[in-house]
């Protein structure tokens, strides 16, 4: 008995190992730009027999681990991969940003935020602030208008204007401020200058004497999925609102590059306390 065991588990590490070699080779920067790879090339990359190969394959579509395109016969890298990434994606996002964040409050002495788009609002997750503070946790799990905050513009910074407009259809302006964009004509304007810069600003849009800066978070698809940002009294921050903004975009591709994300796809560095 206890020779079958061993033999039937060791048969099971092996169909295991054979099982991500395939995902891993599927998700190959090769693969990925073809479209999908068929089995002798799987087989060849693994090294593995073609049959191996084609029965694991089989089990990983009956699962939705692959896909097999119809008509080139190429399998790729299934819904369920997928959603599975997804899910450990949002985890992993928030078990690796408080450390960025306690380091952006460290250099830049005032609170910092971990943001994500909720519809046409941002909704702070996580909010780490400066012993000054009088709330260290004050901000998390509140929310604030999307069109006049700079965390607001980084999580908008993948939307073109018809995006723009389709998003923001039911959104009242509200002019909070005197400085604070009116349409989404002016909000798409500011986008373009913040993605110029590779992060956003705002002064005094969203509330009086106050001033933020955010950058955009991706993950390994290369999707924004939230954004860091930093936000304080003018009369603290607004001298220093653009090196502050620099700061937040190291941050915020630090954290991308922790999420798998490429790098190569990143904006310009830039070199030209409510979560606002």
């Amino acid at each position: 008995m206890y020779v079958i065991l061993v033999k039937v588990l060791g048969v099971r590490e092996a169909n295991l190992r054979r099982e991500l070699a395939i995902l891993i080779v599927l998700g190959g920067e090769g693969a990925v730009e073809d479209g999908g790879l068929g089995v002798v090339r799987i087989a060849d990359l693994i090294g593995r027999e073609k049959s191996q190969v084609s029965r694991t394959l089989k089990t990983l579509a009956e699962s939705g681990f692959v896909d097999r395109d119809p008509s080139t016969l190429r399998y790729r890298l299934g819904w369920r991969f997928f959603a599975l990434a997804a899910r450990a994606g949002e985890q992993r996002l928030l078990s690796v940003a408080p450390p960025l964040l306690e380091r952006l409050v460290k250099n830049l002495g005032e609170t910092a935020h971990l943001s994500v788009l909720q519809g046409t609002e941002v909704l702070t997750v996580l909010s780490e602030s400066p012993p000054h503070a009088v709330k260290a946790d004050g901000w998390a799990g509140r929310t604030v208008p999307i069109y006049c905050t700079s965390s607001g513009r980084a999580l908008l910074f993948d939307h073109d204007y018809e995006a723009l407009s389709g998003r923001l259809s039911g959104v009242e302006f509200r002019e909070l401020r005197p400085g604070t964009v009116r349409n989404v004509e002016e909000l798409h304007e500011s986008l373009g200058a913040a993605r110029a810069r590779g992060y956003a600003v705002v002064d005094e849009e969203f509330e009086f004497g106050l001033v933020g800066a955010a950058a955009p978070v991706r993950d390994f698809k290369d999707r924004l999925v939230a954004a860091l940002n930093v936000s304080a009294p003018k009369f603290r921050l607004g001298g220093r609102l653009e090196s502050a903004g620099q700061e937040v975009k190291r941050a915020a591709d630090e954290l991308s590059a922790l999420l798998g994300w490429p790098s190569d796809h990143g904006y310009s560095d830039g070199d030209s306390s409510g979560a606002s």
